[in-house]
């Protein structure tokens, strides 16, 4: 599996969301995109990351971004945690792994001696046209929400 870098075009993909919806990447082209995958609905680093993406959405929505988290949980648990802290985003349910191996986010992990797969906390900054502008791989939750914003806010001066 190559490993997706700045510049490169970002795999199209097309998932479910919460609200019995669906998600494509090349439905929201036109727009940046900030696509992040994490672990798990409802544990506390993906909850503090989901609660800081959901407090900033009117700042992300005047830069004309969109925010989608994508992790494996099921369409049924995205609901349970979307409604839990009121989350205004969408949530998609990548269960086989297709998106996250296309992405390299599936790795190898290790937790008190045992190693097992799964997500590795990543944030990907799509461009308008479906490039990759920027990627933050090993997400330390603190700070990441201001970083993603000072990127597209970057990217708009560079323009």
């Amino acid at each position: 599996m190559t490993e997706l870098k700045i510049g490169d075009s970002a795999p199209d993909f097309k998932l479910p969301t919460d609200g019995n919806g669906e998600i494509s990447l090349k439905s929201l082209k036109g727009q940046k995109v900030v696509v992040y995958f994490y672990p798990k609905d409802d544990t506390p680093g993906c909850t503090k990351e989901a609660c800081g993406f959901k407090d900033s959405m009117a700042t992300f929505n005047k830069m004309d971004a969109q925010v989608i988290g994508i992790s494996k949980c099921s369409v049924a648990k995205h609901e349970k945690f979307k409604e839990k802290y009121g989350l205004n985003f969408p949530l998609a349910s990548d269960e086989n792994s297709d998106v996250c191996e296309r992405y390299g986010v599936w790795a190898e992990k290790s937790m008190y001696g045992k190693t097992y797969m799964g997500i590795e906390r990543t944030t990907f900054l799509i461009d308008e046209n479906g490039k990759i502008e920027q990627i933050w791989r090993k997400v330390k939750v603190d700070g990441h929400i201001d970083a993603v914003m000072d990127a597209i806010k970057a990217n708009k001066k560079a323009a």
